[in-house]
């Protein structure tokens, strides 16, 4: 037996139960299917968001999927200064956070198939003209015939590696511990110290109770672990706490460190195709300098149902009635290629320079208008001018648009 649906969507994490949501919300028959048996699990993010991220989402979280209230981030260079980027968020519990949407979606009339892979796709047409596409894969609901598929399924991109749309990205490794009694002011601390995070940088996420995300992603993915555990035995605020599973992890579970890979090269070529959106990690919307995903993810998956929702109620899933997604994302979403740029300027430096430059910002780097990055200019070439002729401009542009009004956290 065929199972039928307006919208499939591929995969169950924030881009998808976003998708799904914002879909039944528009009065579509959805469908979503995700691979494992849980809902959340295993958690691969950060877990944070802003307040600016969730006014532009329509979202207003509950309780029980909120850990903490935090100020915003502060950024750490290798010589110890500190800046700060106050904009007010909470850190979630992101298992939580995710089975919310997806329950959400559900009570506006979703089905939910949990424990189903999607393994092939078939093109199909009725007297030329295209209707759709049969997916079939492993569990019991398939196969499924879907007239816009959203592909929600993280980095390993399953539509597009199916349908041979896009090369595979390039990736970043990223990985966390759980640890207990950590010190914090609430804020975020992200460490840029490349002795530790080879093209990357490390963070402290606080959470409820004294408990904390510690990590790091890097491009150096063979020793992650190594640099991470080298990192909390050399730094004071964490040496001497101890790590254990976090909430979502059977408790008889060895307690070890969790994360996966980011991808790092910017949105595909093809974001939409016949019947098909790519979302979120799929797409490959990540925020370049900090890796951030979920607010890209979120954002993209309310423009595709959105789109979605058109193209139905016009009858046409083709590619030329579904440029509104990528011409939506395109006109809202930061210029990638500015901020790779800006990224790439950034690891070049040494960590002298990089520590220059960090104390050339103000103490407070929310509210740096033209005047201010005049100032930073100004101090730069007073105390380095050989780094303002270098690309040092483009890397502080970068942590401008790492802001969450630019899709950052």
């Amino acid at each position: 037996m065929v199972t039928t649906c307006d919208v499939l969507v591929v995969g169950a994490g924030p881009g998808g139960g976003s998708a799904a949501l914002h879909a039944a919300r528009l009065g579509l028959n959805v469908v979503v299917i995700e691979d494992h048996n849980e809902i959340g699990t295993p958690v691969h993010c950060g877990e944070c968001i802003s307040d600016i991220a969730l006014s532009n989402l329509d979202l207003t979280l509950p309780a029980e999927v909120i850990s903490k209230r935090v100020h915003g981030i502060r950024v750490i260079f290798p010589d110890g200064t500190q800046k700060r980027l106050t904009e007010h968020g909470y850190v979630l519990e992101k298992h939580l956070f995710e089975q919310w949407l997806v329950d959400q979606s559900v009570e506006l009339g979703a089905s939910l198939f949990l424990g189903h892979k999607l393994q092939t796709m078939e093109r199909i047409e009725e007297n030329g003209k295209f209707m759709g596409h049969l997916c079939d894969g492993k569990g019991d609901q398939f196969p499924i015939n879907a007239k816009i598929v959203i592909d929600a399924s993280g980095v390993a991109g399953i539509c597009s590696k199916i349908l041979e749309l896009n090369d595979r990205p390039k990736v970043i490794a990223g990985m966390q511990y759980e640890m207990l009694d950590v010190p914090t002011d609430d804020y975020l601390d992200f460490y840029i110290w490349p002795e530790y995070a080879e093209k990357g940088y490390l963070w402290m996420i606080p959470k409820c109770e004294g408990r904390a995300n510690v990590g790091l992603v890097t491009e150096v993915k063979s020793g992650a672990v190594k640099e991470l555990d080298r990192f909390i035995a050399d730094t004071d605020e964490f040496k001497n706490l101890e790590v254990v599973n976090p909430p979502w992890r059977d408790d008889g579970r060895k307690v070890r460190g969790f994360g996966g890979t980011i991808p790092i090269s910017g949105p595909h070529e093809t974001t939409h195709s016949d019947g098909i959106l790519l979302i979120g990690d799929a797409a490959g919307f990540t925020s370049p300098l900090f890796e951030g995903g979920s607010h890209l993810a979120l954002k993209s998956a309310q423009f595709a149902a959105k789109t979605a929702a058109d193209a139905i109620s016009k009858g046409d899933f083709t590619a030329t009635n579904l440029k509104e997604y990528t011409e939506s994302w395109k006109a809202e979403f930061p210029p990638y290629h500015k901020i790779l740029r800006g990224k790439s300027a950034l690891y070049s430096l040494s960590d002298n320079d990089m520590s220059v430059m960090g104390r050339c910002f103000p103490d407070e780097m929310s509210d740096m208008g033209v005047s201010g990055k005049a100032m930073v200019a100004i101090r730069l070439l007073i105390r380095r001018p050989s780094l303002y002729f270098r690309s040092i401009i483009p890397a502080m542009l970068a942590f401008g648009y790492s802001r969450a009004k630019y899709y950052g956290w």
